[in-house]
């Protein structure tokens, strides 16, 4: 979704790094044959683990000098490092920025370590903690879900509350970084809702300046947020499992262009892709499936036999242009009328043949290898984690006719709404999502139930909180369940003055808090949350997959409360759902 579209319709202290038993730098000079001390600023990071190897990272320079750092690096069972299981060698070279990443191999199954890195002269890097996939033994597996990091909104609380939360790994689903500037009129620079509160009053302006177009552009703004003490602290605590957005590139980015890139004044597109994948493969502990091809990000994780975890890139990989409305927003002042009547022709056979059909999310290739694996699976649940929402979130037509007309004309068609019949017709409102390629997200969602695997989808991008039925495009079958996380700190429904719409949108108004009714504007929602940041805290076991929605009151304030606002529970057995 646009983030015009976004805006319109739509305690404790800081962690640092000794939370872990690390430090930011510790420096002990000796032994360097008088090689210059390097600094680690950005502390380390774990990533992509497997059951017998993890990715390990970090930055090393040496002040005002330019030019590779030798550095060593090792693993152990024991914060003191006595008891060492893997060591060796590795640059952070001049050519990457001066990041390093190692593949740390002959590790045991479902193990935690601690891990460092040091330089020539003798400086150690903080140390950081991470740990292995589990072994087939494994009974239970927790982790925490992040979506949509914008700097420039906020304080990174919600990285801070899941440091204590009992995850193991986290998964990030994209827009890590943004890549807009620091012009105040710029997306998330001024707090829609308090004027007063801004990327300057808040300590967040974002570097450099512009919107981050070079190789040299995005390596500053990544450096930048891994300066945050929440961020650096999280990644020191635990490996992460990331796949990118579309703000890591540009909003509303997909094959061959995107929203946010003018090439009159910022170049082609793909120069500009590819040094954003050269920086994100550069500051992010990813395993890189493909070095001739940094563009191919998807994967899986196998965790044990409890759930096999499939990463998808539905933004860069395969993506065609958004075809409805402007960039997919049918509500941008591009569109006149609203972009309905292309919708419905998309979605009506001609000859045999929808129209649809020719938009996709993601490439044949990936679209065969998710479904082969899914297909080949011997785990309990098939987790897919996915950049945006693929249900349908489909509102009353007279409900999305009313909304230009202001918050009277609005308030009242949602009642009338309500205490209708609700046989009215419904439409999408977000075409950058998967409602904007409806046959391909049919296609697989059916694909996948004639596998007969159990089905759950990870999501994030909408800034808001969602738990969803995923149904055939008719609504007659059930094929999976859909858990999407609400933002670390990018503004959601509720700076377009709308954060009290969600008992609306899954029924709770009526319902006396009775979720998974279907009785809301939505009738494929079951629960959602449209004013607080928060993180999903998910619990697999062979029973069930568990999803916590943990929020935090503030992010514009060092000092928040984090509170679960639900609890949702889907059996195994039958894909029962309960809340709590």
């Amino acid at each position: 979704m646009t983030d015009s579209t976004r805006r319109k319709f739509l305690t404790t202290t800081t962690a640092t790094l000794a939370a872990i038993g690390g430090s930011t730098a510790l420096s002990a000079c000796g032994g360097g044959g008088g090689t210059s001390p390097s600094e680690f600023l950005y502390g380390v990071a774990s990533g992509d683990p497997q059951a017998d190897r993890v990715i390990l990272w970090t930055h090393a320079k040496r002040p005002n000098q330019e030019g590779d750092v030798a550095l060593t690096w090792q693993v152990a069972r024991d914060a003191a490092f006595t008891s060492l299981v893997s060591s060796g060698s590795v640059t952070a070279a001049s050519s990457a920025g001066n990041t390093a990443k190692v593949d740390a191999t002959g590790l045991a199954p479902d193990s935690s370590y601690y891990y460092r890195f040091r330089d020539e002269a003798g400086t150690v890097s903080a140390t950081g903690t991470t740990r292995t996939l589990p072994s087939a033994t494994a009974t239970s597996v927790k982790f925490a879900v992040f979506s949509c990091t914008l700097y420039s909104a906020g304080f990174f609380n919600v990285y801070d509350s899941a440091l204590n939360s009992g995850a193991q790994f986290a998964i990030h689903l994209g827009d890590y970084i943004y890549e807009y500037g620091s012009d105040p009129a710029k997306f998330g620079n001024t707090n829609a809702l308090d004027s007063s509160v801004t990327a300057a009053s808040l300590g967040r302006v974002v570097r450099p300046a512009n919107d981050i177009v070079s190789l040299s552009d995005y390596r500053t703004r990544y450096a930048q947020y891994r300066l945050d003490a929440n961020l650096q602290a999280l990644h020191a605590k635990m490996p992460w499992i990331t796949i990118w957005d579309d703000h890591e590139f540009a909003n509303n980015a997909y094959m061959d262009g995107a929203q946010n890139h003018d090439a009159a004044t910022q170049g082609s597109w793909a120069a500009r892709k590819a040094v954003a994948a050269q920086a994100y493969h550069e500051w992010m502990p990813i395993r890189t499936p493909d070095t001739s091809n940094l563009l191919k990000i998807y994967r899986k994780f196998d965790f044990g036999t409890l759930f096999s975890l499939h990463m998808l890139d539905t933004r860069i990989e395969g993506r065609t242009k958004q075809v409805y409305g402007y960039y997919g927003d049918p509500f941008d002042a591009h569109v006149q009328p609203y972009a309905w009547a292309d919708y419905a022709a998309g979605l009506t056979p001609v000859g045999g043949i929808y129209p649809d059909a020719a938009n996709k999310m993601i490439s044949s290739t990936q679209f065969n290898w998710l479904t082969g694996n899914i297909a080949a699976a011997t785990t309990t649940w098939q987790i897919i984690g996915n950049q945006d929402i693929m249900a349908k979130l489909w509102y009353p037509q007279s409900v999305v006719a009313a909304f230009a007309q202001g918050t009277p004309a609005f308030t009242a068609a949602v009642t009338t709404y309500l205490g209708g019949p609700r046989t009215e017709f419904k439409i999408p409102i977000n075409m950058d999502s998967w409602d904007g390629y409806p046959i391909q997200r049919e296609t697989l969602l059916q694909t996948i139930r004639a596998t007969g695997k159990k089905l759950v989808v990870l999501s994030g991008d909408s800034h808001n909180a969602w738990f969803n039925n995923l149904k055939s495009l008719d609504g007659t079958a059930q094929i999976g369940v859909e858990f999407a996380t609400s933002s670390v700190t990018a503004p959601g429904y509720e700076s377009a003055g709308l954060g009290g719409l969600a008992a609306t949108i899954d029924g709770t108004l009526i319902t006396s808090g009775v979720n998974g009714t279907g009785m809301g504007l939505i009738s494929d929602v079951n629960y959602s949350d449209t004013q607080r940041r928060g993180y999903l805290l998910m619990t697999v076991t062979a029973a069930s997959v568990k999803g916590e929605f943990v929020f935090v009151d503030k992010v514009t304030t060092k000092s928040y409360a984090a509170t679960v606002g639900k609890t949702v529970t889907v059996a195994a057995s039958n894909l029962a759902v309960s809340y709590s």
